[in-house]
């Protein structure tokens, strides 16, 4: 082996480190993206029980004056 075929295959195991690096990158923001993303998910759901909890044991009917006969 030569030194230009040594040099190719060293820069070779170079980009594939960097490919390697980048996908790693790329996952952590990704899988960071989807964290936030079921996180407020989840937030919206509690605040739609809570306020149909509210509903369900007439406290915001006694607030809001309403009335079922």
């Amino acid at each position: 082996m030569n030194t230009k075929e040594k040099h190719v295959r060293e820069n070779e195991r170079q980009d594939n480190e960097n490919l390697l690096a980048n996908g790693k990158n790329r996952k952590r923001t990704d899988t960071g993206r989807t964290n936030r993303l079921w996180l407020w998910l989840g937030v919206i759901v509690l605040i739609f029980i809570l306020l149909y909890w509210l509903f369900a044991i007439g406290t915001f009917e006694d607030l809001m004056n309403v009335f079922n006969g």
